[in-house]
């Protein structure tokens, strides 16, 4: 027997590569337009989501960004902000997310003359209200914009430094790659490291590895957004997988932006194998159409990834989490422990996968790696 979705939505994961902006409800985005009388391209439901779904391929990242043209036209107030924040929670947690960073820019949703302390304390206290209601864990990753500015970046460093402690958990880089060299920011990554901030940066999505290596050794990134092209460099690939670099995998959505050009030509399967450190996201909930779960049973069907192997996935999501070594720790002990109660449905007895494959590691073992 496979395992189903239903199945995989019972396991307790984590979502480090989330995009607030990208991950509303397409009924929220109606309504909002309406509250605030924001004209959007069509009211009718069907239509609006043709415009804002990234489909199955679209013809770049330039192309897939175009979405956020709408959703961030609802985004300009302290309330939606609040209700889009809470409402991710509440979606987390009915596929049984417990952990999840979303990510947003602040200076997006100046717009309408909002200060970006509000801006930063309307989600703050969205996902705190989730937390509380449905007992879903969140933090903050404020994003500088590699088209925009250098200084706007480090403004939004300095937010990050402002905010941290205080739901804030890490910076990052994003936006349109291709001749918006990380390099260019790193005077905001070095206020991050400065102040020992955590931070990420999308990198080798849209342009080579070298984009890769600029995050990593020019702004200190802890973590890789995607990282696609990491295969095409392997003294790189070495280096992030000895220094247990996580890379946040998209599946869907690197497919629909063209990082890969299908699920066959994908790296994860040699990512995972060779020992990297990947971890399942979403990227955008409503411009991907996904959730965590859709991703995981994805790597299931699609790569004929056992439970052993989700449950490995699952595992580097909670190891690589912008969160204190202790309660994470701590975290990881009770994941482990639960995941050891899910069994993988067999048929007939056989094994769901082939036995002349090498026995994975059990899972304490493998919590324990580093």
């Amino acid at each position: 027997m496979a395992l189903t979705l239903e199945f995989i939505e019972k396991l307790p994961k984590t979502d480090l590569h989330c995009h607030l902006d990208g991950s509303l409800r397409l009924g929220t985005v109606l309504d909002l337009a309406h509250i605030q009388k924001v004209t959007l391209p069509t009211e009718d439901p069907k239509a609006l989501y043709q415009m804002i779904y990234a489909g199955e391929v679209c013809g770049s990242l330039e192309d897939y960004l175009k979405a956020f043209d709408i959703t961030l036209a609802v985004l300009q107030t302290e309330e939606a902000l609040y209700r889009v924040a809470y409402e991710l929670a509440e979606d987390c947690a009915r596929e049984n997310v417990r952990y999840v960073e979303v990510r947003y820019s602040p200076m997006l949703h100046t717009h309408n003359g909002l200060k970006l302390t509000a801006i930063v304390e309307a989600v703050i206290q969205g996902l705190r209200a989730g937390e509380r209601d449905f007992g879903v864990m969140a933090g903050v990753i404020l994003c500088g914009i590699r088209s925009i500015s250098a200084d706007s970046s480090l403004r939004m460093a300095e937010l990050c430094v402002a905010y941290k402690n205080r739901g804030v958990v890490g910076f990052d880089l994003a936006g349109a790659e291709y001749n918006y060299p990380a390099k260019d920011h790193k005077k905001a990554f070095q206020l991050i490291l400065d102040n020992n901030v955590n931070c990420t940066a999308h990198a080798g999505e849209a342009y080579g590895p070298e984009s890769i290596a600029q995050a990593i050794h020019y702004c200190g990134a802890h973590r890789i957004g995607h990282g696609t092209r990491l295969r095409e460099n392997g003294d790189l690939l070495n280096y992030v997988n000895d220094h247990r670099i996580p890379l946040e995998i998209c599946l869907s959505s690197n497919i629909q932006t063209r990082a890969a050009a299908d699920l066959d030509s994908h790296p994860l399967p040699f990512f995972f194998n060779y020992g990297l450190r990947v971890t399942i996201n979403t990227d955008n909930r409503l411009v991907t159409d996904t959730t965590v779960s859709k991703e995981l049973y994805l790597c299931h069907k699609h790569y004929g990834f056992n439970l052993a192997d989700i449950k490995e996935l699952i595992v580097s999501g909670w190891k690589s989490a912008f969160l204190p070594y202790r309660e994470k720790a701590d975290i990881l002990k009770k994941v482990t422990r639960e995941l050891e109660g899910f069994v993988e449905p067999a048929d007939n007895g056989k094994p769901t996968r082939p036995v002349q494959e090498a026995p994975k590691l059990p899972l304490a073992a493998a919590a324990e790696r580093s």
